[in-house]
């Protein structure tokens, strides 16, 4: 069989699929959307920010919108509103996951909290991680390490010529959570470890976040034509060997008491075994470090950008726990524009543009319209945080909308939802809000910054998390 064959026939199979999803599709009121393309759908709609173009389209056709991208019906909600309606009043509905093919690299969607369906392992995983990590008891009495762990940073930042903001606050979260986990280091500034974890962790949610063909026509999974999988593949693999290590030489100790959170997962039943304890550590590293490594560095550009924020936040912090000192987790209930600050930050910059995507596996009306079954569900973060229907001036960079304000980010506000809402909120959401603030606040408080080379980039590159294109360095002046 030459080549032409195989490619008119995988042709005329999409056709034919296509035929039947749109015959099975006919007399339902589906959301509006643009008119597909044959084959490709609307996949020429989507662009290099996918976040922006679909919150151009829903401009147009509306904050429920449906697209069809190859050969899945994909459903965009842009709106708090609809975000509402999905994620808390049909929220079991759309609690499944849509797998990108990329994560079937090691098998990490099987074992993944974030990926794998909700079951009563998956309980038992969120469980383990909102006990043992999150929960505010375990936070309380780990504070001394997040502590320590600043503490460091703000050093650093002391003897540094030039700062870049990103890789140092990366490297804070991530001994941040090793100590939390392992009792250790994984990382320190003078071999800069933690900057080939950052590159490890950055290509996975760069290559994650990537618009896949396979996703979109999964008979090509078996050519992964861009080799998604296949770096991805190796990404994955150097971080679940960093975390057998740590296992295996924990397991070896076990006697020892360290009485951390390693020793607590290694001792739960068997539901949760080694894989899964691996897993888990990926999960976390990954998320965990990029995202709020990436949300200070955007608030630190944002501080650079505005002056009039910059010594807004300053002149707060200076009045409550005095000039050139340190912020602890305690002074955050006296430090509201701090708080506002992030917040805005969380509006702007989302971490994660959309929302872990949803899947449906069954028709669900929503407003009027029935979302069908096997569609994928994409929650444009980046378009409702720039709602003008809710926003006043939506682009401009203002803490001080949120003064005065109840709005928060813990998923019961559906305009800012970075987090994301209902049974699939993330588990960490806890940690990152005492962990943002502190290092953001001393940063801010222990020096006065100026940008290397006086020219701040803002640009953003696109994957699950939303990058600074041109990472932050800035000089700092001890006070």
């Amino acid at each position: 069989m030459d080549l032409l064959t195989i490619v008119f026939g995988l042709l005329f199979a999409i056709i034919l699929f296509h035929g039947i999803q749109t015959a099975r599709l006919r007399g339902k009121n589906l959301p509006p959307g643009p008119g597909p393309l044959p084959v490709i759908g609307n996949l020429h709609l989507l662009g290099p920010h996918p976040h922006k173009s679909l919150a151009r389209l829903a401009n147009m056709h509306g904050p429920l919108m449906l697209l069809r991208l190859g050969s899945k019906n994909t459903v965009v909600v842009s709106s708090a509103d609809v975000a509402k309606q999905v994620l808390q009043k049909h929220d079991l509905a759309f609690s499944s996951r849509t797998v990108p093919d990329a994560l079937h690299a090691h098998d990490h969607f099987k074992y993944s909290v974030v990926w794998m369906p909700v079951s009563s392992r998956w309980r038992s995983l969120r469980k383990a991680m909102t006990s043992n990590i999150f929960s505010a008891s375990r936070l309380d009495a780990n504070q001394h390490l997040r502590t320590r762990k600043v503490e460091d940073l703000i050093a650093y930042c002391q003897t540094a010529d030039v700062v870049d903001v990103g890789r140092a606050a990366f490297r804070t979260t991530l001994n941040a959570l090793t100590n939390t986990i392992f009792s250790i280091d994984l990382a320190d500034p003078i071999s800069d470890s933690a900057g080939e974890f950052k590159e490890i962790v950055s290509g996975i949610m760069e290559e994650a976040g990537k618009p896949n063909p396979v996703d979109f026509f999964p008979f090509l999974a078996i050519f992964d034509p861009l080799g998604i999988r296949r770096r991805l593949s190796v990404y994955f693999g150097k971080v679940i060997d960093i975390f057998s290590s740590l296992i295996d030489e924990r397991l070896e100790k076990r006697k020892e008491e360290t009485n951390d959170v390693m020793d607590t997962l290694l001792g739960m039943p068997q539901e949760i075994d080694r894989t899964h304890v691996k897993h888990l550590c990926l999960d976390l590293f990954a998320a965990g470090t990029d995202t709020t490594s990436s949300t200070v560095e955007w608030a630190m550009a944002e501080a650079l950008k505005n002056p009039e924020t910059m010594k807004r936040a300053k002149t707060e912090l200076e009045e409550v726990i005095g000039k050139g000192k340190m912020v602890r987790e305690g002074h955050m209930s006296r430090l509201p524009y701090l708080q506002c600050l992030v917040k805005e930050t969380l509006r702007l910059h989302p971490p994660v543009p959309f929302l872990i995507p949803r899947k449906v596996e069954e028709d669900v009306e929503v407003l009027g319209h029935t979302v069908p079954k096997g569609s994928q569900v994409f929650v444009n973060m980046w378009a409702i945080g720039r709602d003008p229907n809710v926003w006043e001036k939506p682009s401009d960079f203002n803490p001080r909308r949120f003064l005065n304000s109840e709005v928060d980010v813990r998923g019961k506000d559906f305009e800012l939802i970075p987090f994301g809402a209902g049974r699939r909120i993330c588990p960490g959401l806890t940690l990152a809000m005492r962990m943002v603030p502190v290092m953001l606040g001393s940063l801010l408080n222990s020096f006065d910054w100026k940008v290397e080379g006086g020219k701040l980039e803002m640009d953003h590159k696109f994957g699950i998390t939303l990058a600074k294109a041109q990472p932050l360095r800035a000089v700092p002046t001890p006070l």
